[in-house]
């Protein structure tokens, strides 16, 4: 297989990239600055607007930068595994750990974007909402999955649960984030587990 060699412009503009990416996650996008950013790529202005037109430009693909991050780890560990029970399981188990080991520097970045484009970047909260499609669709392909394999049982409803598992995981680490302490994620992660052992299992 050939490897793909980056020019020269897009290794800086990757650099400019993975350096913002964990200034955004954890100042968010109106407390980083251009100059944030230039002391953390160590390039001029003038150097890092000759691969992107504005902040916002930035902070997008950091964004997505950051979000694949997490995407790609999670898709691996359910790829891991074999049965459908396992593939969820899976996925709480790399929440578990989230926390306080985050794979991207200040936390969940769909979560820590999600709160703050709300109301302000609407071209940001669009890419929240994709990943957060990609997310919700997972889950629930893989309980479809496991209805058609007879694992869970026929009147499972997938939306539904994933729509529950996405809103309870994210809002566990929401809180565990707010009060300095896991207890409220292992909380939800614990009654997911229940409700995958009691509700869908057959």
């Amino acid at each position: 297989m050939m490897q793909t060699t980056l020019s020269k412009a897009e290794r800086t503009r990757q650099l400019i990239i993975e350096r913002s990416a964990p200034l955004f996650n954890q100042m968010g996008y109106a407390g980083t600055s251009m100059q944030d950013i230039m002391t953390a790529t160590g390039l001029t202005k003038g150097g890092i607007y000759g691969h992107f037109e504005s902040k916002e430009e930035i902070a997008l693909a950091a964004f997505e930068h950051a979000a694949g991050i997490i995407t790609r780890m999670i898709g691996e560990r359910i790829a891991a595994k074999e049965s459908a029970s396992d593939k969820l399981k899976a996925i709480l188990q790399f929440y578990k750990t989230y926390l306080f080991s985050p794979p991207v520097q200040g936390g969940c970045p769909v979560l820590n974007t999600a709160v703050e484009a709300d109301d302000t970047n609407p071209l940001l909260r669009a890419s929240v909402v994709k990943v957060l499609n990609r997310l919700h669709k997972a889950v629930a392909n893989i309980v479809l999955q496991g209805i058609d394999r007879g694992e869970f049982r026929p009147e499972t409803d997938p939306q539904r649960f994933s729509i529950l598992f996405v809103s309870m995981v994210e809002g566990g680490i929401m809180l565990s984030k707010a009060y300095g302490d896991n207890k409220y994620l292992n909380t939800v992660i614990s009654q997911l587990e229940h409700m995958l052992a009691s509700e869908l299992q057959t």
